[in-house]
């Protein structure tokens, strides 16, 4: 009588199930290690347009801000593009935050935290909320629904809908519901401290 033994898998056949295991978490989500490379190429370099708005506007880089009108020399990063706002019902409101020290300082550190928090992969649920609240403010700003502005002038939005500031709070709720912060990056390193473990919402 044959006897018939089931085939065990090599360990060929395992590489795949063990990678996707290394970059999915315990809940049996599977991602590809192309797929978890991929998200974070993306994830680096959308914290790093962050970190580079931060940068430019806190030392003047002479790219938006011109050479001597940074934050650390007296200048405001925000009074420019508020006070210029022209259209949308938030119009007012954002006149007369334009250049307060608070929104200022709110803005700044936004904008430092979330590229800090993109580029080394920690702390994604926290920097999908804050960076979705203020990429809405900023959308908000530009009110690409307007077709004119106060002025009488053509907004030139191209889409009144989904522009930058969508796409990048898209991605980010993307990185923190794909623990894209597993791959090259901190991810799991931070999920392992306690005072995280404790509060999942931290992750």
């Amino acid at each position: 009588m044959a006897v018939h033994q089931e085939s065990r898998p090599t360990s060929r056949m395992q590489v795949p199930a063990v990678e996707a295991a290394r970059t999915a978490p315990r809940h049996s989500a599977v991602m590809t290690p192309a797929a978890a490379r991929a998200a974070a190429v993306v994830r680096i370099a959308t914290g790093g347009v962050f970190l580079w708005a931060f940068l430019d506007k806190a030392f003047g880089l002479h790219y938006a801000t011109g050479s001597g009108k940074g934050w650390i020399d007296g200048g405001s990063p925000t009074k420019g593009f508020l006070s210029g706002v022209q259209a949308g019902p938030l119009r007012s409101f954002f006149h007369d935050i334009a250049g307060t020290g608070w929104a200022d300082t709110l803005f700044m550190l936004g904008l430092l935290g979330i590229g800090l928090a993109l580029t080394s992969g920690v702390a994604l649920r926290i920097t999908a909320v804050a960076g979705t609240a203020l990429m809405a403010m900023m959308w908000a700003a530009e009110w690409p629904l307007a077709q004119h502005l106060t002025t009488g002038a053509p907004t030139g939005s191209s889409n009144p809908l989904i522009d930058y500031h969508v796409l990048y709070a898209l991605a980010m709720i993307l990185f923190a519901a794909s623990y894209a912060g597993n791959t090259w990056g901190l991810g799991r390193i931070w999920a392992r401290l306690p005072f995280v473990r404790d509060n999942r919402w931290l992750l």
